[in-house]
């Protein structure tokens, strides 16, 4: 078989896995963060599991475009920085910033996380500099880039700025979960969320690849189902939680 059939073959397993993932995340809320429980096997540090967990979407994402004939062509160059941006952050300074040092995360969570982001790295990061058409800075002005570009960032203000909120929910020491307040944490229960679908909706136009739109289903296949169960926990916890949120799409869902 060769690479690009493999690569191939692949591909279509991730398109394939992506709405069984949706329909399975509706009924089973994934073991990790408020959802963590006993039981579901040996657990890690969440911190530690969480860089472990994101690391491939850096390396292997990093070594598979740094193998392709594309790697030193402009336009590759400037997507290795837009992932690159949102995931050294997201792998080795996110974490960090969370409040409290003992939460745990399952073996199992952080197994799965890893997979799939060793896949999808190596999916997107092959496609841009090996398997894709190669961009010309033409594509700077394309609507399609332009359109994606903007979404990219719109995505990555809003899921920054919804973390911020949530970091600083609870002063140094204090535990409990509080209803965030400011942003578009006004109009939806999971503002980061939002954001981040938002980002990886961009980045599959932007690229105007089938990598890139494998992976937004995947993550708005993971987010949303997680946003509805995120909105009825705080209903149910807080009486006076506002009326007016939706779970994730404002006025909508």
């Amino acid at each position: 078989m060769t690479e690009k059939a493999f690569y191939d073959a692949l591909l279509i397993a991730i398109f394939a896995l992506a709405p069984v993932v949706f329909v399975i995340l509706f009924y089973f809320k994934a073991p990790y963060g408020r959802y963590n429980r006993r039981g579901l096997g040996p657990q890690v540090n969440e911190k530690l599991g969480w860089v472990i967990m994101e690391t491939p979407a850096v390396i292997v994402f990093a070594v598979f475009f740094a193998l392709g004939g594309n790697a030193a062509s402009a336009i590759p160059l400037l997507f290795l920085a837009m992932w690159q941006t949102h995931y050294v952050y997201r792998t080795y300074i996110f974490p960090f910033r969370l409040r409290g040092s003992r939460k745990q995360m399952t073996v199992m969570v952080m197994t799965m996380g890893l997979t799939f982001n060793a896949i999808n790295g190596y999916l997107n990061g092959r496609y841009l500099s090996t398997f894709g058409p190669g961009y010309s800075t033409d594509w700077l002005t394309d609507p399609r880039f332009i359109i994606g570009a903007l979404l990219f960032a719109t995505g990555f203000i809003v899921n920054r700025h919804s973390d911020r909120i949530l970091r600083r929910l609870r002063q140094p020491g204090e535990t409990g979960y509080k209803i965030p307040h400011g942003g578009f944490f006004e109009r939806v229960s999971c503002a980061n969320y939002l954001g981040e679908i938002t980002q990886w909706c961009g980045w599959a136009i932007a690229t105007w690849s089938l990598p890139g739109l494998a992976f937004a289903l995947w993550t708005t296949a993971n987010l949303l189902p997680r946003a509805r169960s995120h909105h009825r926990w705080y209903l149910r916890r807080f009486p006076d939680y506002p009326e007016r949120r939706k779970a994730l799409i404002p006025f909508v869902y």
